[in-house]
């Protein structure tokens, strides 16, 4: 049946709260009257699933599907292609661009879904009644749900926008940590002075490599407000590093001569960092600017400012810019007429 099927509605279900890679916890397909639950638990091979992710012929459907297509990617080994992303599609359509399946569900068709079994764990065995309904509905009507979103988006031509989007988000999710730069993903990494940036830096690629041996959550390992504290007070014995609450009790009894060791050795022998540098006041008043582009283009064309740029894209933007480095490609394509020469003209 599956393979009759020109398009067919595609959701996960994972649980990923304590481990660094979610873990699978079941499948759904649908083709808009039968729903199938496939138990990767159980099944003895996953084959049949990555076959239909890489048919050409069968249109795959997901909402929201970037955390689906890391998942996807990492059991299967297999992105879905063709895919599209009805989130996306919404948002195009002058909806929230963060816009929750149910809700987009009752915007386009009137109909309610429960939402009571969003916090399951789903590779607890058996999963029961209302589990298995929920996640049935989650996926059932996604083949209808593209049927009209595809026939409102041709019709106001904005269906090679969402063709482009899907482009990037599936490009995005091929894309793997790095553990020397995991340091970038804290908040406000950028004030910390040289010093506690090195040792950040070596605790985080630490913390990263140790998270996805052992796959464990990172702040099962030792959490962001560990690291940092250890990054600014720097703690040369066991005294010290005591003191840190923020550390728990479990990972000091583990990992404490290792942690010492890795601060001071970011202390003697410091290696090349990468800052990046917070922008001037005449950056901001020009961030400032563009967002008032951005809320004026996005009035016009209906749809949710966050759909053409948010801050941190326009940050991007600027320092790209100022560095003289090419334009991000999330303002290429549609955006590029849409709201990046405009931008640049505040820019210049």
């Amino acid at each position: 049946e599956w393979q009759d099927s020109e398009a067919l509605g595609i959701d996960t279900e994972f649980v990923r709260e304590r481990t660094y890679r979610a873990d699978l916890g079941l499948v759904q397909i649908s083709d808009g009257s039968s729903a199938w639950l496939a138990d990767p638990i159980a099944l003895g091979s996953l084959n049949p699933l990555s076959e239909l992710m890489a048919r050409k012929k069968t249109t795959k459907i997901l909402h929201s599907g970037s955390e689906d297509l890391e998942v996807l990617m990492y059991v299967l080994g297999e992105l879905p292609e063709p895919l599209v992303d009805t989130q996306i599609a919404c948002a195009m359509l002058g909806q929230p661009l963060q816009l929750a399946y149910h809700h987009a569900v009752k915007w386009l068709f009137g109909i309610e879904i429960d939402k009571d079994q969003t916090r399951s764990n789903w590779c607890r065995r058996p999963l029961n009644s209302k589990q298995l309904r929920y996640a049935a509905m989650d996926v059932v009507l996604l083949p209808l749900m593209l049927q009209e979103l595809r026939s409102r988006l041709e019709d106001c031509g904005r269906w090679e926008w969402l063709e482009e989007d899907v482009a990037r988000m599936k490009r995005i999710s091929l894309v793997q940590v790095e553990p020397e730069t995991a340091y970038l993903r804290f908040p406000g990494f950028g004030r910390l002075d040289d010093p506690s940036l090195q040792v950040l830096q070596a605790l985080a690629e630490w913390r990263e490599n140790i998270a996805k041996s052992r796959n464990r959550a990172r702040g099962f390992v030792v959490s962001d407000a560990g690291l940092l504290k250890l990054a600014l007070l720097k703690p040369s014995g066991p005294d010290e590093i005591r003191e840190i609450e923020e550390i728990h009790p479990g990972a000091l009894r583990r990992y404490q001569d290792q942690l010492l060791q890795l601060i001071a050795k970011a202390r003697d022998e410091p290696t090349a960092i990468q800052r990046i540098e917070q922008l001037g006041n005449a950056q901001k008043k020009q961030i400032d600017s563009m967002r008032r582009v951005v809320t004026r283009r996005a009035k016009k064309l209906d749809v949710d400012p966050a759909l053409l740029a948010s801050r941190r894209e326009l940050e991007k933007l600027i320092r790209a810019i100022s560095q003289d480095q090419p334009v991000p490609e999330r303002f290429l394509g549609w955006r590029k007429q849409a709201i990046t020469n405009e931008l640049l003209q505040v820019l210049a």
